[in-house]
């Protein structure tokens, strides 16, 4: 984990900290213990301690009595409870998911924009005996995932303004990593309507993504296919293109793309 600013409060340090902790425990998938978060984090053991023990004081963990690692606890269930159930994008689109990965075998992505790049919400794990996939709870850098591309072309202008002025990381031998490359490629990605990112994340890899929208037309999330280099070409397959776009909308319509013009309409001839 980065450290902060040396300008930033130390209780804002404290909180990053602790939040990275349970994070790192949830998305972990099985109990775990303080010298895994440590390293998770690069942190100290006795830091990361500190932490566990007030996130299991204040109950958002439990710790085994018998192996010492550390779970969610009730606390946590209960804030994740407590979240409004209206909008559940992954849970409105798992028909749609699933639908697409059988008709590719394919492992299917779905994620959210955010400042920091695409949010993985959601997966479903593809049909082939080698698998690769994205970890739910990962966060893919814009410049270098085909979600983060989408977001980049058809989200806010001043996010893709933004990055291009900060150093772009190279994760492997073909990521793009010149503001000149990555303007090129959102211009590309608006004019086709898809991004793809062939071995830019991580070798032997490619993903092929489209936006998703809402009942405001507004892009809330990308869908996309993820595989080797061998399902997933650098040049993709046009029928693989026209399958992820036809459940692409089938997935807008579930979130109700269309509506609000549809109602607008009514309400002037009412």
């Amino acid at each position: 984990m980065p450290a902060p600013p040396a300008s930033e409060p130390s209780g804002v340090r404290a909180a990053d900290t602790v939040l990275a902790v349970l994070e790192t425990v949830a998305l972990a998938g099985e109990p775990i213990g303080v010298t895994q978060v440590a390293t998770a984090l690069s942190a100290t053991k006795s830091a990361v301690f500190r932490h566990l023990q007030t996130l299991v004081e204040r109950a958002y963990l439990l710790q085994d009595a018998d192996t010492n690692r550390y779970r969610l606890g009730p606390k946590a269930f209960l804030v994740a409870h407590l979240a409004p159930p209206s909008w559940d994008i992954a849970r409105t689109l798992e028909g749609t998911m699933r639908g697409l990965r059988d008709a590719t075998g394919l492992a299917v992505v779905l994620s959210t924009p955010t400042p920091q790049g695409a949010f993985v919400a959601s997966t479903f794990h593809g049909v082939h005996p080698i698998e690769i996939g994205v970890r739910p709870g990962s966060v893919l850098a814009l410049h270098a995932s085909a979600q983060g591309k989408i977001f980049l072309a058809f989200g806010s202008e001043e996010r893709a303004a933004q990055l291009l002025q900060d150093a772009l990381p190279g994760f492997t031998p073909h990521t793009l990593t010149t503001p000149a490359q990555v303007e090129a490629e959102i211009e590309r990605v608006r004019a086709s309507g898809y991004a793809q990112a062939p071995q830019e994340i991580l070798l032997g890899c490619n993903a092929l993504a489209v936006p998703l929208y809402d009942h405001a037309d507004a892009l809330v999330a990308s869908i996309a296919l993820v595989g080797s280099i061998q399902h997933i070409c650098a040049e993709p397959d046009p029928g693989l293109i026209a399958k992820l776009r036809h459940f692409a909308q089938a997935g807008c319509r579930l979130l109700g793309q269309g509506f609000g013009v549809e109602a607008r309409k009514r309400r002037k001839t009412s």
